[in-house]
């Protein structure tokens, strides 16, 4: 009986293989639009325009508390009745470039923010502008702050784009779905889905972790 599932689920590996290239895909092209617009966000959110920090912490607030399975439908399913039709991908891109945006928005705000007082009040003495501040001093230091969270945020992201199976696409959790209504085995469908997303994840939380041991030993941290 197991035998004969695990034939059915060789089977169908063209499917599971379209399925990790959407999910593959899908993750690539959210974390770089969702990286550009979050750092976009989160330099604007620190520039101390009271009126645009507060219009941008509303946007990242009300999208962090609310679920992303109902940003999501409401993009795919409710744009259109105010005449935006998007096709599942394009929305599926949308909602969760949307969704990268605001974290990272909030990790470059603490990296920011965790910037010496003193070094921006130096750079400001030596007569640099306020673009010239943020490339120069602000953000080669906050660097070390961000890129521990922002790589984290990352494989959050990638698990996250398992929703999108709800409006149609074909990524990985979809595909269990499919290959369940064939393979009565549920649990090991959905294992060896799980062991996909481990896949693509595990790289991203070895470089977390890297990045986070570089950051404690510049700190002069002791490492075990």
């Amino acid at each position: 009986m197991i035998w004969q599932q695990f034939l059915s689920l060789a089977g169908s590996y063209p499917l599971a293989l379209r399925g990790l290239g959407m999910t593959v895909m899908l993750s690539l092209i959210s974390l770089v639009l969702g990286t550009l617009l979050g750092f976009g966000l989160g330099i604007l959110r620190s520039s101390g325009n009271r009126l645009i920090g507060m219009v941008i912490g509303a946007w990242v607030d009300l999208i962090r508390g609310t679920p992303f399975l109902v940003q999501i439908f409401l993009i795919f399913f409710i744009l259109p009745e105010f005449g935006v039709e998007l096709d599942a991908f394009t929305a599926g891109i949308i909602a969760l470039t949307n969704l990268a945006a605001c974290f990272i928005c909030e990790i470059v705000v603490a990296g920011i923010g965790s910037v010496p007082r003193g070094q921006v009040e130096a750079a400001l003495a030596s007569g640099l502008s306020q673009w010239q501040r943020m490339r120069q001093v602000v953000l080669p230091q906050a660097m070390r702050v961000v890129l521990p969270p922002l790589v984290g945020q990352y494989v959050l992201l990638i698990k996250d784009s398992s929703v999108v199976s709800a409006i149609g696409l074909t990524d990985l959790t979809r595909v269990g779905w499919l290959v369940v209504q064939r393979v009565p085995n549920g649990l090991l469908v959905f294992f060896l889905v799980g062991v996909g997303y481990f896949i693509v994840c595990y790289p991203l939380i070895m470089l977390a972790r890297r990045l986070e041991r570089r950051m404690n030993a510049a700190h002069g941290e002791v490492q075990l």
